[in-house]
């Protein structure tokens, strides 16, 4: 009975998961495999396409279909998915259909829609490699989307390579998002384990005032706070006023719209989350085995490393989880106190949901994102001898 009230206490939590966190989640997600755009706007030419192969010759009633296609989706508003959709993999060619399609419209109804119709308005909607990628997007799944948030990319013989110099970023994207993330853990991490050794260890009186220090932060946006920063770094802001009065510099340090901003302003953001569960860990380590070791005469720095930091792993691998985590995700603070080198992989990801509407693009990258999430706790958990826990 009692294993079946605790399962009941868990239904509301589980169907509010479900509804608004993994339905929305694999929904998304599946952007990134999905082939929609080809097979809604050009089902008669995929039809005739359906067993020729990239090589050969293309074959003459294609044509025809395609204007049929064009017809149809010029009425119905859907041929415009369908050419930014092969703009993807051909550059160019989305004007070029925008126009066949007008052409195509305004033709008489004895009109010849041949190889030579289309090559007159542009050679490209006439090429193998056009109808190469129709084919390739006529679904229903693709790992076009995929490929290319890791700069691969299919040739019209379907074989893979690396994408253009101009278009091969997002790896670099990747390598810098992973950089300032383990950057601004590792900071937290240095910053953070003397306050949580001081909150585990401290009176309580202390020990109150000091955690109301450490949730402050959590009473003030994430906007405000992060502007807050661009106010006291700017060259004429507050820190570099007190390093030249200090003496420190003599002129004032380029502090903002770089990686040194990103990683002060993401530090102090995210500070809270790894001193939590480190004060959790820590609190729960008896006092007497330091006491012990120290009876047993061990000196304090081989008390701390032998005794003390090996029973705070959990702690430290949960605080290091959950700070990393969340910085791989971060928009606001890299976008408003970063420079143009400076964004990460999930400025990329808004810009194409909400600029350029790629939502296959989005998808992939945020695939990526949580793909190297998972991976890397796989292995700080083997590493800290299962001890790492999921951060929550």
């Amino acid at each position: 009975m009692t294993r079946f009230y605790g399962k009941a206490l868990l239904a509301p939590l589980t169907v509010f998961l479900f509804v608004f966190f993994l339905l929305p989640m694999g929904w998304f997600m599946a952007y990134g495999v999905r082939e929609t755009e080809i097979p809604r706007a050009l089902p008669r030419t995929l039809a005739v396409l359906d067993g020729w192969l990239a090589g050969e010759p293309v074959p003459a009633t294609v044509f025809a279909a395609m204007a049929e296609d064009m017809r149809q989706a010029a009425d119905s508003g859907t041929m415009a998915d369908a050419a930014r959709r092969i703009n993807y993999e051909l550059p160019g060619v989305r004007s070029a259909m925008s126009k066949a399609t007008r052409t195509v419209g305004r033709s008489d109804a004895g009109t010849s829609f041949d190889s030579a119709f289309f090559e007159a308005i542009n050679p490209m909607l006439a090429s193998p490699a056009f109808f190469s990628v129709v084919k390739r997007a006529g679904g229903p799944l693709t790992d076009h989307y995929l490929l290319a948030a890791v700069d691969l990319k299919r040739g019209p013989d379907g074989a893979l390579s690396q994408a253009p110099n101009e278009n091969r970023i997002y790896i670099d994207v990747l390598i810098r998002t992973l950089s300032i993330s383990a950057t601004v853990t590792l900071c937290c991490l240095l910053m953070g384990f003397p306050v949580a050794v001081l909150l585990a260890n401290a009176s309580e009186k202390v020990a109150d005032a000091v955690l109301i220090l450490v949730l402050l932060p959590f009473w003030t946006s994430i906007l405000v706070r992060t502007t807050a920063w661009i106010v006291l770094l700017q060259k004429e802001g507050l820190v570099n006023d007190a390093l030249i009065w200090l003496g420190v510099i003599s002129e004032p340090l380029a502090m903002i719209f770089n990686r040194t901003g990103v990683v002060i302003a993401m530090t102090h953001v995210l500070l809270p989350f790894m001193i939590l569960p480190l004060f959790a860990a820590l609190k729960a380590i008896p006092g007497r085995y330091m006491r012990a070791a120290h009876s047993l005469g061990a000196p304090p720095m081989t008390a701390f490393f032998r005794v003390y930091l090996p029973l705070a792993v959990p702690g430290i691998a949960a605080g290091c989880m959950m700070v990393f985590i969340l910085s791989v995700g971060y928009y606001v603070t890299p976008s408003l106190v970063g420079g143009p080198g400076d964004q990460m992989l999930s400025t990329f990801v808004a810009t194409y949901t909400t600029t350029t509407g790629n939502w296959g693009m989005a998808s992939s990258l945020g695939f990526v994102l949580l793909f190297v999430t998972v991976l890397l706790y796989l292995v700080a958990h083997r590493l800290s001898g299962g001890r790492a826990v999921l951060p929550g």
